[in-house]
């Protein structure tokens, strides 16, 4: 089901950054080797449920994450939350990255391992559970956890996809 997103302005959300992994590539040249910084960043606005990833490169660490949080505020995305948890339970996919997500009662806080903690912290969800399944690159597993959230449909959503009030759910 392909649905047309509009683009969220980065400006009126009060976005903080994640940077989750940093790499540095070394590309072998004629007169020697150039060095140089990949850097994966994740915005988000814990308060508006407003999350966004990105990547940068460059040749010093600094401007590779300045790229990266610039990139993250280009493609950011509004999940569907629950007072301070996910709706329902879910698969997300990307490449051979799987992630699980699954709500959880209050109290239980973020049950989450690296690249899955920094996107569900940034987006403001307080209690999940989530499995990280098949690969641990980071940029897959950030991949198939937004693939994850877009998923999430809160109540109103379902029922008027099935033509039906809230109160027949």
């Amino acid at each position: 089901m392909a649905t047309l997103k509009k683009k969220l302005d980065a400006g009126q959300y009060n976005l903080k950054d994640q940077v989750v992994a940093i790499n540095r590539v070394t590309k072998v040249v004629k007169g020697g080797k150039n060095m140089s910084f990949a850097a994966l960043v994740v915005v988000g606005d814990p308060g508006a449920g407003v999350v966004g990833y990105g990547s940068g490169k460059a040749k010093e660490v600094p401007q590779a994450i300045r790229k990266g949080i610039e990139a993250a505020k280009k493609n950011l995305v509004r999940i569907n939350l629950t007072e301070t948890t996910i709706p329902h339970q879910v698969l997300g996919r990307y490449g051979s990255g799987h992630v699980l997500l699954k709500p959880a009662p209050e109290g239980t806080g973020v049950i989450a391992g690296g690249a899955v903690r920094a996107v569900m912290t940034s987006a403001g969800v307080q209690n999940v559970l989530t499995k990280s399944l098949g690969t641990a690159n980071p940029h897959n597993v950030i991949k198939a956890t937004f693939d994850a959230l877009v998923q999430l449909r809160d109540r109103e959503e379902v029922a008027a996809l099935r033509g039906k009030q809230v109160q027949e759910l």
